[in-house]
């Protein structure tokens, strides 16, 4: 594998970064994105429990806060009826929707950086195999002028310089279908945990609003 490596040429080595970050990236959102990590089970029954007469306390909201995505996206709703008790049912919704977007931000956090690099490893590849044939078609046209009319150039030297200049395409497509693969996985993730929340989300706001009633 590194002789293979060391015959691709310095173009590979852009490509041998991005399957690493690629990695690194996965293996992240795997644990980040864990279904009970976002949406703890339980959690939802919890805070209708502690607030079914009346708001919680600030340090049983600030603990809810720092639990999980969907726990701050609850405690933004007993946060803004417990600063501002009076404040209309849109004003709470907006501060509700506003903590669902903060944590809709962090959920989708490093998906972009997956996806461009799904795009860009086949460019990376092809321009290493361009580079590589660019090299190859060069070496041999030099060496046919100075063979002044000889037998010309090793067919079977031509071919497998061809062959390693190709693994530089090969690579790129191994790096970006993988990645590609990935991000329609968490994008699919990340869609179907933000409609979740957003269910949490209003459950708990008509929960305030009869409670303030």
């Amino acid at each position: 594998m590194f002789s293979i490596i060391q015959a691709a040429g310095w173009p590979i080595w852009p490509l041998l970064a991005c399957s690493i970050v690629a990695l690194a990236l996965v293996i992240e959102r795997f644990i980040q994105l864990r279904y009970a990590k976002v949406l703890p089970p339980g959690l939802f029954d919890e805070a209708l429990a502690v607030s079914r007469d009346k708001l919680p306390s600030p340090e049983v909201i600030d603990h809810m806060a720092n639990t999980s995505p969907l726990g701050r996206v609850l405690a933004s709703g007993f946060q803004t009826l417990q600063e501002h008790p009076h404040c209309s049912e849109s004003e709470l919704q907006g501060a509700m929707e506003a903590a669902g977007r903060r944590v809709e931000a962090m959920l989708e956090k490093h998906l972009n950086a997956l996806a461009t690099i799904a795009s860009v490893a086949p460019l990376l590849g092809l321009l290493g195999t361009v580079i590589g044939m660019i090299d190859i078609f060069g070496s041999q046209g030099s060496s046919s002028l100075s063979d002044m009319g000889g037998a010309g150039s090793n067919p079977v030297q031509l071919a497998q310089g061809i062959s390693m200049a190709l693994y530089n395409t090969a690579f790129g497509l191994m790096v970006a279908i993988p990645s590609l693969m990935f991000w329609r996985y968490f994008r699919g993730q990340v869609d179907a945990q933000v409609l979740a929340l957003e269910a949490d989300a209003e459950r708990l706001l008509r929960h305030l609003n009869h409670l303030r009633k």
